[in-house]
């Protein structure tokens, strides 16, 4: 057995977040992922500029938001823009399936990142790009990040409470969505060019991800007209009981997103009679009757702590406690059950990190994110450059 995606050669020129995200997991399944990096030079240090991102380090000094994005990958520095780094460039796509990029949307085509560049060096390298607003259109060169993408696609209308201001998500979600998608579109594209002998460019943006996880509420507006708007405490705009309720110590969060819940809730909540009256029978009735539920769930869930009503819900009325970064963290079903891992750093021993979410027969690899051209002579040997080479190649600083 090996990992799903050993054999797998990607070579990624990313920075910050959305692109390494993706690419992580890629490395995650066994992908030999190099990250290549601009070489340190003119009094600049070189690197993807999230090496050196506060505002916590460990004891070495790295940037802890660096190891985040970049564990298991391998760290290769070259100057792109010079006509020798080019021609490294090209030498390494011969001998790789992929090379992935989050870039501006005008950048990939002005460093020659694109199939139209690198077909002569292969002819099934598959170039998968990540951008702001699209390598297209008016916005090519346009910046932009995630809460700007989440403003503009309508996720900040979506959030938080009705009366409160506009707000945007609490996790860089769309950036981490579209990296997946990137590492989606790459792995579609390799498919396609292992069937076919012929690889091509795939893009994704930032814009489009978020644009795309409107989902039903694009399709309710597009066809029906309907606007949707926040809904307090946290509601589901149409299924009831699903929304944050009162408990003797707080809150709790129930979804009861099939009708047979429903029941199962009445029944342990000792109320069998709210079952089967006709006020409550069916979704559209429990919602035409929302702040109603609401009083008297409240009312019933306020007898009891969260943490007492999670007793006697588990696996029978889907619920969740509300919990910050630390509880969340700290809770047994994630330390308990082997969802955080063990990655030996030099220079700072252990640290603790976050399990792959996606699990294989193999357990992903736990490697450290790279140092800054840690493995630049190594790979740039396997495709035949000798001492020579590379110290010309140092000496001109394009590596």
């Amino acid at each position: 057995m090996t990992l799903p995606l050993e054999g797998v050669r990607i070579l990624t020129v990313e920075q910050y977040g959305a692109g390494p995200f993706g690419t992580m997991w890629l490395a995650d399944q066994g992908a030999e992922v190099i990250k290549i990096e601009p070489p340190a030079k003119d009094g600049e240090e070189g690197g993807d500029f999230a090496r050196v991102l506060g505002p916590y380090y460990f004891d070495n000094g790295d940037s802890q938001w660096f190891h985040a994005y970049n564990r298991n990958k391998k760290s290769l520095t070259l100057d792109l823009k010079s006509d020798q780094g080019k021609k490294v460039l090209h030498d390494l796509a011969g001998a790789s399936d992929a090379l992935l990029s989050n870039l501006r949307g005008d950048v990939p085509e002005a460093l020659g990142l694109t199939y139209q560049h690198l077909k002569t060096a292969n002819p099934k390298i598959v170039c998968a790009h990540l951008s702001a607003y699209g390598r297209d259109g008016p916005r090519a060169s346009w910046p932009g990040f995630d809460y700007l993408m989440q403003a503009e696609a309508g996720w900040f209308s979506l959030t938080g409470e009705p009366d409160q201001p506009p707000t945007r998500f609490g996790l860089s979600v769309v950036d981490q969505m579209t990296g997946v998608a990137l590492g989606y579109a790459a792995l579609c594209g390799i498919i396609r060019a292992r069937a076919s002998g012929e690889g091509g460019d795939i893009d994704v943006s930032l814009f489009d991800v978020a644009l795309s996880n409107l989902s039903y509420p694009a399709i309710w507006y597009l066809n029906a007209g309907h606007v949707q708007e926040r809904l307090a405490r946290s509601a589901h705009p149409s299924l009831t009981p699903c929304q944050l309720y009162k408990t003797a110590d707080g809150w709790i969060y129930l979804m009861c997103n099939k009708e047979k819940f429903w029941r199962v809730l009445a029944d342990t909540l000792g109320h069998a009679e709210w079952a089967d009256d006709p006020r409550f029978r069916t979704f559209k009735e429990r919602l035409d009757n929302r702040p109603l539920i609401q009083d008297m769930l409240d009312e019933a869930l306020s007898a009891k702590t969260t943490a007492e009503w999670l007793v006697d819900f588990a696996g029978t009325v889907p619920a969740s406690p509300i919990l910050d970064v630390a509880e969340a963290l700290e809770n047994p079903f994630v330390k308990d059950e082997g969802r955080l891992q063990d990655i030996e750093l030099d220079g700072h021993g252990t640290y603790r990190y976050l399990r792959p979410p996606v699990q294989t027969d193999i357990p992903a690899p736990a490697r450290p994110a790279p140092k800054l051209g840690q493995h630049t002579e190594a790979l740039l040997a396997e495709i035949g450059y000798d001492d020579e080479k590379l110290s010309q190649l140092r000496k001109a600083k394009v590596i």
